[in-house]
């Protein structure tokens, strides 16, 4: 951070600290107290990923993810939707809301301040080279898939034709005005990231993330930064790039995510993959609505990717997977605006392997929070699965394919 970011973010707060009740955390260790996590997946044989969790303004919570998958890469994913009416004691069997041809991947949502709900996803082929070398090994009588899977990604990656899928990669959005009865068709948006836009106090959108292609050949792939949207999601324009620290690559920049701070300034946390500072969050800060940013810097935070939340109080916290041990999902928590965070605060040490996290975090109306993440899961939680669905859940976990579940905890900060 700049010394002139630090002196602004400092100014900006002020007033905000003076009325923040420091005592209720221990700066040097913040503590959680984690009531119960549960296994909310509903169809536990499939593989669910990247979810992202969102509090409506009549209480009611929305959760988005991609599920109908086989595998962390597969042909197979489409964008759902699961709600709950009792703050993530129950939750509604997945309805289906983007089912293309291709890849539907992360899925972020946000219910705008007159209560349109954005969904975002972006499409992909990635899963071409795993097919290629499934037939290759065919080929050759060395099979390494069942003659069943193999006809059935040829199948599905034979929907539609090369020039077609040309056409449909991408990152799109769509929005319900009617609380998510109906919804539109998907169009393009400029950026993606996992969990979407928000919603700035003046009334615009905004959304922070990476240009992905339109087409193989797309000339502002890797470009990231700011999109704006003053028509309540309808269109995007362009606000701002946000600059590549020196000896990095922007192309190594991903999974942005904005948080509005104190007195309508923002921060963006990257997924870095840059050898300096490799697999931590690194932040930008601006301080006149998104139109300049400040070059990124590491906040001490090894983790990937960030969700940031402010809370009632005006704290703000970051939740983020961990995928080295402690294997699971971390969060910290910020009393001056992200200028410093907190030390980390688990959410979930007990993953069975790194293939986890994209946690979000919503605060519900006794100020407790529920956290929903991802992870693959073996069989030996059994109570985490309600005893209706204890069986096929448990045959679902036991098997040798690829399964991830939707997970979920409830938990307090001291």
């Amino acid at each position: 951070m700049t010394e002139i970011s630090r002196r602004k973010l400092l100014q900006s707060t002020t007033m905000y600290a003076s009325a923040v009740v420091l005592d209720k955390i221990a700066w040097a260790q913040s503590q959680t107290g984690v009531n119960k996590k549960t296994v909310i997946s509903m169809q536990p044989q499939l593989y669910h990923g990247w979810p992202t969790l969102t509090k409506r303004s009549n209480g009611e919570l929305l959760l988005v993810y991609s599920g109908g998958r086989e595998s962390h890469v597969c042909p197979f994913g489409r964008v759902e939707l699961m709600r709950s009416k009792d703050e993530g004691k129950t939750w509604s069997f997945p309805r289906t809301l983007i089912d293309g041809p291709l890849d539907d991947r992360d899925s972020g949502i946000v219910e705008t301040r007159l209560g349109t709900l954005l969904v975002t996803t972006f499409t992909s082929v990635g899963y071409e080279s795993i097919l290629s070398h499934a037939e290759n090994a065919d080929l050759k009588q060395q099979p390494i898939w069942s003659q069943e899977k193999l006809r059935r990604w040829q199948a599905a990656h034979r929907r539609v034709s090369a020039v077609e899928r040309e056409v449909k990669l991408g990152s799109w959005m769509i929005r319900s005005t009617d609380g998510g009865l109906s919804w539109s068709e998907p169009y393009r948006c400029l950026v993606n990231s996992p969990h979407g836009p928000i919603q700035f106090s003046d009334g615009r959108l905004l959304y922070a993330g990476k240009v992905f292609w339109y087409g193989r050949s797309g000339q502002a792939n890797g470009r990231i930064g700011i999109c704006e949207s003053t028509d309540d999601g309808q269109t995007w324009r362009w606000l701002a790039e946000i600059p590549t620290r020196e000896g990095d690559s922007n192309t190594n920049y991903h999974e942005l995510y904005a948080i509005e701070t104190f007195n309508q300034g923002l921060i963006v946390h990257i997924r870095n993959h840059n050898r300096n500072n490799e697999k931590e969050i690194l932040q930008s800060e601006s301080f006149d609505g998104g139109k300049t940013w400040s070059i990124p810097h590491a906040v001490g935070v090894w983790g990937l990717p960030s969700h940031l939340l402010r809370l009632k109080d005006g704290r703000l916290l970051m939740s983020y997977g961990h995928r080295r041990p402690p294997l699971g999902n971390q969060a910290r928590i910020s009393i001056d605006q992200g200028f410093k965070w907190s030390q980390a605060i688990k959410i979930s040490s007990d993953g069975a392997s790194s293939d986890l996290g994209y946690p979000s975090t919503v605060e519900l109306n006794d100020g407790s929070l529920l956290t929903v993440w991802y992870e693959v899961m073996t069989a030996d939680r059994p109570s985490e699965i309600p005893p209706e669905n204890r069986l096929d859940r448990l045959t679902a976990l036991a098997s040798p394919s690829s399964v991830a579940v939707l997970r979920q905890a409830h938990w307090s900060l001291s």
